[in-house]
C-alpha cells in the first residue's frame, strides 16, 4: 500500500486498473442484468457467467494497457495466473453474492422505492459490493504476481 501511494507510476497503474475495472464492471453488471432479469437465472449463475466476461475483458485491457512493460512471461502463462486471481476473486465473491443479498432484499423491500423493482436494486448494491471487495484483492495481487516484472521506476 505504500509503494501505491509513494511513487506516481504505481498510483497511473492504479487508476488505469480502476478504468479497466470500470469497464469490466459495465461488462459485469450488464450481462448480470441480462441474464436475471432477461433470461431468469439465479444472481449467483447470472453473476458467475458475468464475472467470467468480465475477466476476459479485463486481462486484455490490464495486458495491453495497465501494464504495456509486463512481456517477460508468455500471454498464456501470464493469462493463467491472471484467471488463477480471479478465481480467488470469484471464491471471495460468491460468499458475499450469497449471503449478502437476502438481508438486502429485506432492507429494500422495506424502502419506500416504489418506482424501483426491489429485487433489481438488492442484486446491483449486492454486486456493487462484492465487486468493490475483489477489485482490491484483484489488484494488489496481480501487482506483486501476475505483473511483478514490470520496473517500478519505469514512466509512463
Amino acid at each position: 500500500m505504500t509503494l501505491l501511494l509513494s511513487q506516481r507510476q504505481e498510483r497511473i497503474r492504479f487508476y488505469k486498473f480502476m478504468v479497466v475495472g470500470a469497464i469490466g464492471a459495465i461488462i459485469d453488471f450488464g450481462i448480470m442484468n441480462l441474464l436475471t432479469r432477461g433470461a431468469h437465472w439465479s444472481l449467483l449463475w447470472a453473476g458467475t457467467v458475468s464475472f467470467i466476461c468480465a475477466v476476459t475483458s479485463n486481462f486484455l485491457w490490464n495486458r495491453y494497457w495497465t501494464y504495456p512493460d509486463s512481456r517477460s512471461r508468455p500471454l498464456a502463462q501470464q493469462w493463467l495466473m491472471f484467471v488463477v486471481v480471479n478465481a480467488v476473486g470469484m471464491l471471495i465473491r460468491i460468499p458475499i453474492l450469497h449471503f449478502l443479498e437476502p438481508p438486502l432484499l429485506t432492507l429494500v423491500r422495506d424502502l419506500p422505492l416504489q418506482r424501483l423493482n426491489s429485487t433489481f436494486v438488492a442484486h446491483n448494491v449486492t454486486l456493487g459490493i462484492a465487486v468493490a471487495i475483489v477489485m482490491l484483492w484483484n489488484f494488489f495481487i496481480n501487482r506483486y504476481w501476475t505483473y511483478n516484472d514490470v520496473d517500478r521506476e519505469a514512466t509512463p
